[in-house]
């Protein structure tokens, strides 16, 4: 029983820290921008498919490196051709916008590498479980929890101890201040986007080597992203982090006594938290800390 509940936590762990990267970035782009991005699932798997595409001429080391920073640059200029547009007018063009986005990209991926499955090469040295009994704690897993550790905690040190970060976090609470003091607002935006972009691209790389690579596998993380930011408030950033932890922790260990409920164990924990504080478990209005 408690191997079977270590297990779960395990995967708990795993599933939680894709849906911190994801939420994260979404969460970036709402609070400064205010467009829900539709389309970030979209972008995770575009990053997984470029990094399996680099694999054989850089290496799995490579890849991870430089797919999230591709499709950083192309979050860059989809933001400045496109997404920059819709700012101004009726949150519902920012939603068809990224929602037509999102079918684009998925039908790309599926014209070039194909509608079916590919699995991503990984070193051997990270397959290999710890032990016979931890079989199911690889050295891939905890290669990837360390990663998922290393970049929310360098995204917070960006955000609070450098000019960019500072601006970003200072444009979500007063947009219209910042860009008074003489500060490139429309650029601020682009980077902030690209930044945004580059978590999911980093989450695709990640999750291609767990569990492989298909043109939908990001749209089984997007609700829970967005979850993850309702629960932990919109606004807060920690707040999305222990939001996204909380549920994939909360799904996989519903899968011990109800495995049925894995998915709906999501949704009374939003509605719950809708219901005892409805700005979230961190969230205050107009906060980014």
């Amino acid at each position: 029983m408690l191997q079977l509940v270590l297990f779960n936590v395990t995967n708990g762990l795993i599933i939680g820290a894709f849906f911190v990267l994801m939420a994260l970035g979404v969460a970036m782009i709402l609070n400064l921008s205010n467009v829900i991005n539709f389309a970030h699932g979209n972008f995770l798997a575009l990053g997984g498919y470029l990094a399996y595409m680099l694999v054989p001429s850089i290496g799995f080391w490579g890849a991870l490196i430089v797919a999230p920073l591709l499709v950083a640059a192309l979050g860059f200029i989809v933001e400045r051709l496109m997404v920059r547009r819709v700012y101004n007018r009726d949150p519902v063009y920012s939603l068809l916008l990224t929602f037509g986005l999102a079918f684009i990209i998925q039908d790309v991926c599926r014209y070039i590498w194909g509608v079916s499955g590919l699995p991503m090469t990984i070193p051997d040295s990270l397959s290999q479980g710890l032990s016979s009994d931890l079989f199911f704690i690889t050295g891939y897993r905890i290669f990837m929890m360390a990663i998922v550790i290393v970049s929310v905690t360098g995204l917070f040190l960006f955000l609070r101890y450098t000019r960019l970060g500072t601006r970003i976090r200072a444009g979500t609470l007063d947009l219209d201040t910042v860009a008074a003091l003489g500060i490139n607002v429309r650029l601020l935006r682009s980077l902030n986007f690209a930044v945004g972009i580059y978590l999911a691209g980093l989450a695709g790389v990640l999750a291609a080597g767990q569990i492989g690579l298909n043109p939908n596998m990001g749209d089984d993380l997007m609700m829970p992203a967005f979850i993850a930011i309702i629960v932990g408030g919109v606004g807060s950033l920690t707040g999305t982090l222990l939001g996204g932890l909380l549920i994939g922790v909360a799904s996989a260990l519903t899968t011990v006594v109800m495995p049925s409920a894995q998915e709906a164990v999501i949704y009374v924990i939003m509605a719950i938290v809708l219901l005892t504080r409805p700005r979230g478990l961190m969230g205050e209005e107009g906060m980014l800390t």
